[in-house]
């Protein structure tokens, strides 16, 4: 690792050769100008030094031009001027000393000849620092490419893992099964912050041809659009786009868009903006939407992450509409179960029950009417009008299980009492209801203090019951503790498991508190 580390720290530093020695040439008629402009400038440099110097003095000065040229031009124009440079020094010496061009070779054949050799060793060394220059160059592109990459890499994983959490922070919600109404406003926030833009809102279509803003999310200080507020979208905008297609849409420019939704945009200060489509047991329920005050379009992957937010919110709506058909079906189910006892209850009283004692009154006057000599059939007509009298109290009681009588005509109130009185284990009654409730009510929490009375009887060896009932503005709230054994279990058939179903059918909440040795204790809500 470290080896590879000092080799990418060598590549991405600027390196002191790497300015000069351009991977890529000048023009090479600049090149040619170069030259000749350098020759020009040593040629009159060295007619000054060999006043003071030796004649071959020259050979240095006509070198930095040659290395000069090798390292921006390269070996071969390089090679050009070192010649170019040796003849023009032979006709200079020729012009201004008289002797003959012959022999001015003849003279300085072996120092030319060592200039032209150190002249192309020279460009030789310098077109070799060049091309590793230009290696130099391209291994810090390539590196300096590779961490663009790498950066652009991390910062898709962040965005991607942000919407992950914003989207798993969603879906906790919707399987919390919170309201509809929490759900928008949290996803208006998530798509606002998931998207880095400053507006962000949930809408519902409505069917003449209108949208309800249910939740938007804009940033603060600004003009915040009204909640619950219908917007028409006629004309161009991107709600009206997703209601006619029933897929994602966007418009990266609302300059020019008809109708009065655009216009609305334009005043937020809002330029572009994507939408995805709500869609709800396959059918368009409404719009996701984010908006951009920004000039540049929003990325081409807004409309499927935006999308992953619409389904959720699809997924909160048809949790939500289940919920309330089951909570509303419960409730059915529980009142036709209590219109079918209360209709037993009255063919038992009205039908049954009296039959009976109109049987033991007919029993009665037969059993006057037999002479004092048939003793025995007397007393076998008294017997029948014992066993019908038990029959008749068995059926009361049982009609009385069934639905109680004294709740209809007295209220909660005294039913419960009643069922104090009749308890097997005593009871401590604290009662403060002081107007009738909805029959609903009455009747559940009557049945919830009779099965807890009766379990506390049959399970909970206890001594005392404490019942406690009170009514609140909104709510009837019951309390029931005994000082039993505890430890029930509401799985294996105490009756509380049918209790608890029935609070809940009605949108009240039971808790059952029961730890062995500590008896035990039900908290009980009603909406009332």
């Amino acid at each position: 690792m470290g080896a590879s580390g000092s080799e990418d720290e060598s590549a991405s530093a600027p390196q002191p050769l790497s300015r000069p020695l351009r991977p890529t040439s000048p023009p090479l008629l600049l090149g040619v100008v170069v030259a000749a402009l350098l020759i020009a400038a040593e040629c009159a440099l060295v007619s000054q030094l060999e006043r003071v110097g030796p004649g071959n003095i020259f050979g240095v000065v006509f070198l930095l031009g040659v290395l000069f040229i090798a390292i921006l031009w390269g070996f071969a124009l390089a090679m050009a001027m070192a010649l170019a440079s040796a003849l023009i020094y032979v006709h200079f010496h020729h012009m201004t000393t008289g002797r003959t061009v012959t022999a001015i070779w003849e003279q300085n054949w072996v120092a030319i000849t060592v200039f032209l050799v150190v002249a192309a060793a020279a460009a030789g060394l310098a077109s070799l620092a060049r091309s590793r220059a230009a290696e130099a160059v391209q291994r810090r592109r390539q590196v300096e490419a590779s961490h663009a990459k790498l950066s652009e890499l991390a910062d898709e994983l962040s965005a991607l893992a942000e919407q992950q959490a914003a989207l798993r922070r969603i879906a906790t919600l919707v399987a919390r099964g919170v309201s509809p109404t929490e759900v928008f406003s949290a996803v208006a926030l998530e798509l606002a912050e998931a998207h880095d833009v400053p507006n962000a809102a949930v809408w519902r279509y409505e069917p003449h041809g209108a949208a309800t803003l249910l939740a938007a999310w804009d940033t603060p200080g600004a003009t915040p659009m009204p909640v619950g507020e219908q917007f028409p979208l006629e004309g161009d905008n991107v709600a009206a786009r997703v209601r006619r297609t029933g897929r994602p849409a966007r418009m990266d420019n609302h300059d020019g868009a008809a109708g009065p939704a655009a216009a609305k945009i334009r005043e937020l200060g809002l330029r572009g903006g994507v939408g995805a489509p709500i869609v709800v047991d396959g059918r368009l329920w409404g719009v996701a939407v984010v908006g951009s005050p920004r000039s540049e379009p929003l990325p081409p992957d807004t409309e499927g992450r935006v999308g992953d937010f619409a389904d959720l919110v699809a997924t909160a709506i048809a949790n939500a509409q289940t919920n309330t058909e089951l909570a509303a079906s419960r409730v059915r189910i529980v009142a036709a179960a209590d219109d079918a006892r209360r209709r037993i209850e009255r063919d038992l009283h009205d039908g049954a029950q009296q039959r009976l004692v109109s049987l033991g009154l007919e029993l009665r006057t037969a059993e006057a009417c037999v002479p004092p000599e048939l003793q025995s059939l007397r007393e076998q007509i008294a017997h029948l009008v014992t066993i019908v009298a038990g029959v008749s109290k068995d059926l009361q009681d049982l009609s009385r299980g069934i639905h109680p009588a004294i709740l209809s005509k007295g209220g909660l109130g005294p039913a419960l009492k009643t069922l104090a009185r009749r308890s097997a284990v005593p009871v401590e009654l604290d009662l403060t209801v002081k107007r009738r409730l909805p029959e609903s009510a009455e009747v559940t929490a009557y049945y919830v203090v009779a099965e807890a009375l009766t379990n506390a009887a049959k399970h909970a060896q206890a001594s005392v019951v404490k019942v406690g009932v009170d009514t609140g503005p909104v709510s009837l709230h019951l309390s029931i503790q005994d000082d039993g054994v505890g430890g029930a279990d509401t799985g294996k058939g105490s009756g509380l498991t049918g209790l608890t179903d029935r609070v809940e059918a009605i949108g009240g909440q039971m808790t059952i508190r029961s730890h062995p040795g500590s008896g035990t204790s039900l908290l009980v809500e009603i909406p009332c």
